[in-house]
Formats: C-alpha cells, structure tokens, sequence
C-alpha cells in the first residue's frame, strides 16, 4: 500500500491558532458551512481578529452561534454572505454585514472564475484514506470550489465527520495546514409536521407521481410532504439538501432512485443538514453521493431526470404569479437558495413538477393576522422566482397551477387557495387592479 502521503500530512498539524496566524489584513477568508461550520477555527479566528483590518469572511449558509459578527469585531471582520441565514440576519440588516445574491448553482463560480478571490478557506474535513484523500463529509456544494480556487486551505480533520462518497473529497497534498479536532457536528432535527403543514404537504404529495425524483429542503412544509410520501413507490432523490426524512422513507423502501433518468440507485445531493441518525446513514453508504453544488443545481442536470418535482417556499406570492422567497419588504430574511435552479430544471424535467408551497396566511408580532397571497407584493419584497418560471403554488386550501394562464385566471386561481378571511378583499384588488 503506498502510504507516500504520510509524512506531509504529519509536517501539516498544527494548532489552530498556528494555522489562523497566516490570516492577514485585506484577506478574504471563505467559511464552510451548514452542519459543517468548523468551530475551533472560527473561534481561532475571533480571537485573532483584533490584530487584523479589512478581513472579509465569505460564506453561505452557517449553523451555531455567529461570534463573528459581533460589533466588537466592526472594522477587523466583515461577513459578506451569499445566503442570510438566521445567525447574521440581523448583523446584515443594520449593515454590519454583507449580502450578495446569487443562485446556488453558480456560487461556485464567483471563486472558480475570480470574480470573488479566495486567499484562505476554512474547511471541515473526514479523516484521511489509505490513499491520502479526505472526504468534505456534509458539506461538498459550494466548498470543493472555494478549496480548490484558494491560495491556502486549511481544514478541521475530524473523525466525526461522515465519510461522504461522490465528488467529495480533497487530496492530503491540497490542505495547508491540518487542525486535528474530535467533537459531534452541529445537528438540526426535524420538528414534528404541524397540523398545517400536514394540510398543505397532502396538497403537494397529491401531485408526485410514483417513480418522481424529489428536490426538497427542510422545514414544516417539507416534512408535512414527506409524512404524506409513505405509500409512493420508486421515489428517487436529486437535490441541493436532504435530511433525516429520507433516510426515514429509504428504510421503508419508498426512496429506492430505480426511476431515475441519471444516477440511477442513489441519492444526490451538494450537502446534507439533519441529525447523527443522518450522518451515520451516509458514512460511507454507496447509495449516497455528495456533488459539488454547480453540478447538482445546473438546470440543466435537473432536468435529465423525468418527473422531477422540486418543492420550494416563498414568504408571498402576488396575484400574478410573482414569488417572493428572501425577504420581508426590503428587510432581508434568507437568499436565492437554489429554488430557481430547480424550479427551472423540473419546468424542463419531462413530467417534471415545479411546486411552491406556501401557507396561506400569517402573523405578524403584533398578532395580527394578513394573507400570504397578496395583490401586489410589499415594497421593496425580492422576486426569486418570476411569474413567467412559476407553475403550481400549494397552500393548505389547495393548488393553483399557473402555467400558461393569464392574469384573469391566475388571481381567479389564487384567491381559490388564499385564506377565506382574505378572499374577498383580494378579489375586490384584483378588479381595481384590472385584473379581473
């Protein structure tokens, strides 16, 4: 066996504040993320900061405590973020932090092509083969890319990270700089459907034939799908993300991907969010593959796959069709994501379905209740996906598909799935707006 990896990967460890140390002033540093945000660097790298200026930290989606935003560190570290999750939303609607939109498909293309250079990444990483190679476990998407693009990688070796199989791994040789670590990755369970979500999710598993090719994230709504899933046959598996509901509809037999076009037999994915059950299920299981995210979110990759359905949210959608999934008015509230990579690619998908899924009301702080299908979006609302990519919207009265309809019998459609309470003022909008 030829073990000639060996020596470098021993003259590599380091301590990581050895390995933070070649951050500097100016640098742009890329953060891995989801479930795989490698914690004892970040830490490093906070308690680094005061000693450095002007390091910008690019990253998608991250899980557990954003330290890194802190006002303390204003002017050392600035997030520049191309998907608003939870822990930076605040830092960057009061703009302390940084947004740039952009579809997940082509994240990976800011670093590869330089429109975004990376001179560090921060990597989470499985333990090395006998060939030197270690895997990128949960998290594959949008980091292959950045590691492969950045002048320096330094990664987080840990045995607890799954050893993902697919185009997920990095060669010993690649990493720069090797922080041994041992602790569980952070886990996001699943919530029990809620009774709404259990309404809505029966409308849209309704329209997923046996033999489809699911894209689907977590959350209520797609866990109110998944429970209505349990008696469909040959459901295969290409998305983004997937969680701890597929492996539950796996081992019942009803995920089997013997349907699908590409891949047949396995379950694609760019990273994976969930709990240990998932983990342990995808370490080194050959029915999982992991992809790097310009891959699995290329239209044009989805679309080889018949009867794909993609399953997507919104915050609102108007009386045209118009899907507004980032934000609240102008207050940034997640990302692009990667809905219209596979609205897209399940629109050209023969037999694909293209699926928003939405409840049909809401309520704000105050309590007050208000529609979530609305005339005309709010102010300054960002569109993901167009009125002209839109087909089926799903709300817990029902589905409206939209494709190829008119304004006249779009709103007519969609008031026909909006809260009762709403329909009437709806309907009265959509005649002063000519619509009807």
């Amino acid at each position: 066996m030829n073990m000639h990896w060996l020596h470098s990967y021993h003259n590599r460890i380091v301590s990581a504040d050895e390995a933070i140390a070649c951050v500097q002033s100016g640098n742009r540093v890329f953060l891995t993320g989801n479930c795989s945000v490698p914690r004892v660097l970040v830490e490093a790298l906070v308690k680094r900061a005061p000693e450095l200026t002007g390091v910008e930290l690019c990253q998608v989606l991250t899980m557990g405590d954003a330290n890194y935003t802190d006002r303390s560190l204003d002017g050392h570290l600035r997030v520049n973020t191309l998907f608003v999750s939870e822990n930076v939303r605040q830092a960057v609607n009061e703009g302390r932090a940084d947004f740039t939109p952009c579809r997940l498909g082509e994240i990976p293309l800011l670093f590869t092509e330089g429109i975004l250079p990376l001179d560090v990444s921060l990597i989470h990483v499985s333990p090395p083969d006998e060939h030197g190679f270690c895997s990128y476990g949960v998290e594959v998407g949008v980091t292959k890319a950045a590691a492969q693009s950045s002048r320096i990688v330094i990664a987080e070796l840990n045995p607890q990270m799954p050893r993902t199989l697919g185009d997920s791994f990095i060669h010993i040789s690649r990493i720069h700089y090797i922080v041994p670590v041992d602790y569980p990755l952070i886990e996001a369970p699943m919530g029990k459907p809620t009774e709404l979500s259990k309404q809505i999710g029966r409308h849209v598993a309704d329209l997923i034939e046996d033999g489809s090719t699911m894209q689907m994230g977590i959350g209520a709504i797609p866990d109110g799908v998944l429970y209505f899933l349990r008696d469909k046959k040959d459901l295969g598996i290409h998305t983004e993300l997937f969680s701890d509901g597929a492996v539950e509809l796996y081992e019942k037999g009803v995920i089997t991907g013997e349907k699908k076009s590409i891949h047949r037999g396995k379950m694609i994915a760019g990273f994976l969010i969930g709990t240990k059950k998932l983990f342990d299920f995808v370490d080194n299981n050959p029915v999982v593959e992991l992809h790097p995210t310009e891959y699995v979110n290329d239209p044009y990759v989805i679309r080889q796959n018949d009867k794909q359905v993609a399953i997507n949210s919104a915050i609102e959608v108007d009386l045209t069709g118009q899907v507004c999934a980032d934000s609240i008015g102008p207050r940034l509230y997640s990302g692009v994501g990667g809905q219209l990579d596979f609205i897209r690619g399940a629109a050209r998908s023969r037999g694909g379905k293209p699926i928003i899924a939405l409840p049909s009301a809401g309520e704000n702080r105050k309590g007050e209740r208000f529609s979530r299908i609305v005339a005309t979006l709010r102010p300054g609302a960002g569109v993901v996906t167009t009125r002209n990519d839109v087909h089926y919207v799903a709300t817990e009265f029902g589905v409206a598909n939209l494709y190829g309809k008119t304004f006249r019998q779009r709103a007519r459609a969609l008031i026909d799935i909006a809260h009762p309470d709403f329909r009437a003022e709806l309907e009265q909008k959509a005649i002063e707006l000519r619509y009807i």
